[in-house]
């Protein structure tokens, strides 16, 4: 019995997907090679390396495939198992990948993206921060917004630490019932990011992303996202990134994401079901949708969006509207 990695005829293959063949008995390496193990895009070879471990051939394309194109794998009769014996035919089967060649559209914040913090449950600040935008705090009221020393007016707060207002679902209306709607609108727009089907790129890096250069498109992950070192995100001015994210998000120490090429935050939006950190002292670019929460260490800052479904925490944190 043989399998093949993607199966065939199988749609939405992320871009960096690696091709594999799982042979039913043991071959002769010399015999698995870029000669016997092909693949095309039409009548277009793709350029790759192939190797063999176990009993399984891989070929590793050398750039990127094509956004939603059709591809052609295929293991000639030139593949020999470990006795000698060829293949009693060609292996042959096809698979489409996913993307899009249109640029991205981009999540759709509605009333959320009047803010720049958006939580539920509590808005924390433990050392004077500085922040550029609105705050929105619902259901929880005015109370559960700690550490920005709030004068109160009517609907709505003030704080030295803050560059526009600060709402809550307790302030004198219509305050409420906007907050309500932003709050459902972020919600929303979560889930939109999550539903996103058909990645450009799965699994990139085994969530490890540091020192990479990530162009525009749509990125799954199944578990946790880590940035141990800078992150350059590089595109056009209309580019659209989206990062799905099942696990946590993690920033160490210092790290920056670099925008490259025009690309900008407004168009970057972080889905995150987990919890988001960004370690102290690093800068990090887009909006972030957090089910799980949102904290900033000591320095951090951000140039987008903090918008969670339960707590927002701040250090000594800047935070400004993309």
């Amino acid at each position: 019995m043989v399998s093949t990695d993607p199966g065939n005829n199988l749609t939405g293959v992320a871009r960096n997907k690696e091709i594999a063949f799982t042979f039913s008995q043991a071959m002769n390496p010399s015999t698995i090679n870029d000669s016997t193990f092909t693949l095309k895009a039409g009548s277009t070879a793709v350029s790759g390396t192939v190797t063999y471990s176990g009993m399984t051939a891989t070929f590793t394309p050398t750039t990127l495939l094509a956004p939603g194109t059709a591809y052609t794998a295929t293991i000639t009769t030139g593949a020999k198992s470990s006795t000698g014996k060829a293949l009693a035919a060609n292996a042959v089967w096809n698979f489409t990948t996913g993307g899009s060649t249109s640029t991205l559209s981009v999540v759709d914040l509605g009333a959320a993206g009047n803010f720049v913090i958006i939580a539920k449950t509590a808005i924390n600040n433990a050392t004077t921060s500085a922040v550029t935008g609105d705050l929105g705090l619902s259901p929880a009221a005015t109370s559960y917004i700690t550490g920005l020393a709030l004068t109160n007016a009517t609907g709505y707060a003030t704080s030295a630490q803050v560059t526009g207002k600060i709402y809550a679902a307790d302030m004198a209306a219509p305050t409420p019932i906007n907050m309500t709607t932003a709050v459902s609108n972020m919600i929303t727009a979560y889930n939109n990011a999550a539903g996103r089907v058909s990645p450009d790129f799965s699994e990139l890096g085994t969530g490890n992303i540091g020192g990479k250069t990530l162009i525009a498109g749509l990125y799954k992950w199944t578990n946790n996202v880590t940035l141990p070192s800078d992150v350059t995100i590089s595109g056009g001015a209309n580019d659209v990134w989206i990062f799905q994210i099942a696990g946590n998000l993690n920033t160490s120490s210092a790290v920056k994401i670099i925008l490259s090429g025009g690309a900008q935050a407004k168009n970057i939006f972080w889905q995150v079901a987990g919890q988001a950190t960004l370690a102290t002292t690093s800068h990090f670019e887009g909006n972030i949708l957090s089910m799980t929460g949102i904290t900033l260490q000591a320095g951090a800052s951000l140039h987008g969006r903090a918008l969670a479904q339960t707590a927002v925490i701040l250090d000594a944190s800047t935070v400004t509207t993309p």
